[in-house]
């Protein structure tokens, strides 16, 4: 009994929603997610190509309350406990930019980041306070660790793609100078360069 209680206390503990779109010049694109009262949640996003990779972000409460509202950032994460259930938006605007459509990463994270299992029990809810097994400690342990190397994992995707963009861009620049400078040796025509 006390491992199912375990298992639904881990699985309960916190879900996340990650997503990666495309967003193009002069547009806005929002999400709706619907959160139960007292629950905490993270918001964290980063722009992965794109313009200057920065971009637009506000999250509203069900009663259309500005919550968080910043411009032209390039990654944030924000954390907020929710004061009433409904449904929450939070938007990515890319209404600046006059040609560059970016690619944006986010992680939506329902739920506290270090959830102890114990704390309903102490909170009185009506339920009785239970120790936990050896097996149990380990078992959700080896849970709060797990998610934070996916984390990780994520975090480590997202730098290396941002990498491999940058790369990409340089590689076309220089396939773009090179072609320019072979039609100059063909043609036998070199701009000169006047030294002053």
């Amino acid at each position: 009994m006390l491992q199912l209680i375990l298992l639904a206390a881990l699985l309960e503990a916190g879900l996340s929603i990650e997503m990666t779109f495309t967003l193009q010049e002069h547009e806005v694109q929002c999400f709706h997610e619907i959160i139960p009262k007292d629950k905490k949640f993270s918001l964290e996003y980063q722009v992965i190509s794109g313009g200057h990779f920065d971009i637009d972000c506000n999250m509203m409460s069900p009663n259309s309350k500005t919550l968080y509202k910043e411009q032209r950032k390039q990654y944030d994460t924000f954390h907020h406990k929710t004061v009433e259930a409904g449904e929450y938006t939070f938007c990515f605007s890319n209404e600046f930019s006059t040609f560059a459509h970016k690619t944006v990463y986010f992680d939506l994270d329902l739920g506290d980041e270090s959830t102890d299992i114990g704390a309903d029990a102490e909170a009185g809810d009506g339920a009785h306070a239970t120790a936990l097994t050896q097996l149990e400690s380990s078992a959700y342990a080896i849970h709060e660790s797990l998610r934070l190397v996916v984390d990780y994992q994520n975090h480590h995707r997202l730098k290396e793609r941002i990498g491999r963009e940058i790369a990409e861009y340089l590689c076309e620049r220089f396939k773009l100078v090179r072609r320019t400078n072979c039609s100059y040796c063909r043609c036998g025509v070199w701009p000169s360069v006047h030294v002053a």
